[in-house]
């Protein structure tokens, strides 16, 4: 996504750290510029407004609740490992089930 203009800071990278940026996990000179890149690109603009919206959803709809930090960790070193590149080993528990069947397929005939 891109509005098509030269940023200092370029869509990608705004659009790579948007969580980092609205969770405010980023630092301050990093907010600056990408609230620079907001006031010049529309586009970025109008994906931080909806991913601030489905923020906001998230916490009305799941209570005021902070998630465990150990949790948090988790999820964190997993969002990492995709972003890299690396795959998820099998056995983290943290992993998503398989939608695939783990025994043999069977059928019956009446």
């Amino acid at each position: 996504m891109s509005c098509g203009e030269p940023h200092e800071t370029d869509c990608s990278e705004v659009l790579d750290h948007l969580y980092e940026f609205l969770d405010r996990e980023m630092p301050d000179a990093d907010c600056t510029k990408f609230e620079v890149h907001f006031e010049e690109c529309s586009p970025c603009l109008e994906k931080y407004g909806l991913e601030q919206a489905v923020k906001k959803l998230v916490k009305r709809c799941c209570g005021h609740d902070d998630v465990p930090t150990d949790l948090r960790a988790k999820v964190m070193g997993r969002i990492e490992l995709i972003r890299s590149g690396q795959t998820v080993p099998e056995h983290d528990v943290t992993a998503a089930p398989s939608a695939t069947p783990t025994g043999p397929v069977t059928s019956q005939e009446s």
